[in-house]
């Protein structure tokens, strides 16, 4: 009997240990948490007022994910991946969504690439962040576009290609899902977007080019930092200690009211210096002018903003670091923008009043795990 048992136990840790190497689920996730600071916010009665608060997110969204992968043999394999966001301050999660940032299921295959099904982020925020010095932080190049480029999107279908030469390319399709309607989406949701991403990496250079249709609910390109089209290039060279960063974007909303200003023109130059193993420092300009046109509650009239920044982090181990950044916008006349990535109509709004600057600084601890 004994001899039964333990040859049932051994089959038994056979087939799992088998299991195990062809399967695979890894728990992540980043908890990012700290103090910031922003004055000349417009208080709705013709003044500006300054806050001290505690926030999370300043340097990257706090989120909790699960991915895997099962190996289906032939070079091919089964993946998965669940995110979503957290506030760490208030223990809030993803805007009412269980995975607000990514869940999707795919096949991945080493010579033909992935194709995958489900929500993820829009096309935009999965490629700009990489030529962004401050890779879409509170303080970055989501800033002065209000947010257009760091979105996501449900019902995707998704190609990633493999590297060849140096070279791979992204597509993606986000169905609208409404009858009748087929660039129209559902209550809270993008309507129909779709976008393109073609990479070239090297040891000292990577250039990226993206164009993209991000719709509204109702399927219309119709707000420059809402839902609009995207035409974006960037590139990143690396000398040494050296990173520098420099990025061009043209917005067009050609479904925007009669008069509205329906286009704009976003550029960004900007460099890291590795200090140390430990420390970096990293310093940008972005700028924003806005084409010929009126504004309204939710769009921007013509004008234009200078963005400066400046930030460190420094590095207490791989996988834990504090950060700093501080950063000062100058508005034209009629300009409303604010250091951080505030839509126009928003409520509550970090806007400060039209051509008034606006001065914010945050500092933070990320931990990674």
């Amino acid at each position: 009997m004994k001899s039964r048992l333990w040859k049932a136990a051994a089959c038994l840790a056979l087939v799992s240990s088998g299991a195990a190497a062809q399967t695979s689920v890894t728990m992540y996730g980043r908890l990012d948490g700290g103090i910031e600071y922003l004055n000349h916010i417009a208080n709705g009665t013709g003044g500006s007022s300054s806050r001290w608060s505690a926030e999370g997110g300043d340097w990257g969204t706090s989120m909790w994910g699960l991915k895997g992968n099962e190996d289906l043999g032939g070079g091919l394999s089964a993946v998965f991946d669940l995110e979503t966001a957290i506030q760490i301050m208030n223990g809030t999660t993803g805007g009412g969504r269980l995975w607000s940032r990514r869940a999707y299921v795919g096949v991945n295959s080493k010579t033909w690439g992935q194709l995958q099904a489900g929500r993820n982020l829009f096309i935009d925020s999965d490629g700009v962040w990489e030529f962004d010095p401050f890779v879409q932080q509170a303080v970055s190049s989501a800033s002065l576009v209000r947010g257009r480029n760091w979105q996501q999107t449900s019902n995707n279908v998704e190609y990633h290609s493999p590297v060849f030469h140096g070279f791979d390319v992204q597509g993606q399709y986000a169905f609208g899902n409404q009858p009748g309607a087929f660039n129209s989406g559902a209550q809270g949701e993008f309507g129909r977007s779709d976008g393109i991403m073609l990479t070239y990496h090297s040891p000292m250079l990577d250039v990226r080019g993206i164009y993209d249709e991000l719709r509204s609910q109702d399927g219309k390109l119709d707000n420059i930092f809402q839902a609009s089209r995207e035409y974006f290039v960037g590139a990143n060279l690396k000398i040494d200690k050296w990173k520098v960063q420099a990025a061009y974007t043209h917005y067009a909303a050609p479904d925007s009211p009669v008069g509205v200003a329906d286009t704009a023109d976003h550029y960004w130059l900007g460099a890291t210096y590795q200090m140390t193993p430990a420390w970096a420092l990293t310093a940008a300009g972005f700028y924003i002018r806005v084409g010929e046109g009126s504004g309204d509650a939710a769009h921007d009239p013509a004008s234009h903003a200078m963005l400066y920044a400046l930030g460190t982090t420094y590095n207490f181990s791989k996988r834990t670091f504090l950060y700093g950044t501080v950063a000062y916008v100058r508005n034209s006349a009629n300009g409303t923008f604010s250091v951080f990535a505030t839509p126009r109509d928003a409520e509550p709004s970090t806007s400060p009043m039209a051509g008034e600057s606006q001065t914010g600084a945050y500092i933070g601890m990320m931990h990674v795990f």
